[in-house]
């Protein structure tokens, strides 16, 4: 059973599952990473519906690089347009999972469906809430 670890503002959130029998919703590829983290409620945006027309679901492969299938030409060029683009950049739509990996959501995601297409931070909700209690 692939083991996917997901690390979000110094957070890590482990998940497995048996290939072949994650329920798929037309989240990305299926047992993408988009299509993992949807089934186990990790927020992992993706504004184009996991069509690889944009790329809120960029992600920083840390181990495991070999343990995803090739990247395709689309993925390729969809890439290009990512804020903070590193070799080891993936599209969380695109990378379909064949066993263990660990992966990263950048600080920052362009998002053009939002208005202005500006540039977002990629901080979670969650650590927004928690300064904001903090400073409180």
């Amino acid at each position: 059973m692939p083991k996917v670890t997901f690390i979000k503002d110094g957070k890590e959130t482990t998940v497995e599952f048996e290939q072949g029998k994650l329920p798929f919703h037309e989240h990305g590829l299926p047992e993408s990473f988009l299509d993992v983290a949807m089934n186990f409620g990790i927020p992992l945006e993706h504004a184009c519906g996991g069509s690889c027309a944009c790329t809120t679901c960029h992600l920083f492969v840390r181990e495991g690089a070999l343990n995803l299938s090739d990247m395709e030409e689309n993925e390729a060029d969809r890439l290009d347009t990512a804020w903070d683009l590193r070799t080891n950049s993936r599209l969380g739509c695109q990378a379909v999972i064949k066993g263990d990996v660990v992966v990263e959501f950048p600080m920052y995601t362009r998002n053009y469906v939002q208005e202005g297409g500006g540039i977002q931070l990629g901080k979670s909700d969650e650590k927004r809430d928690e300064k904001a209690e903090v400073a409180r």
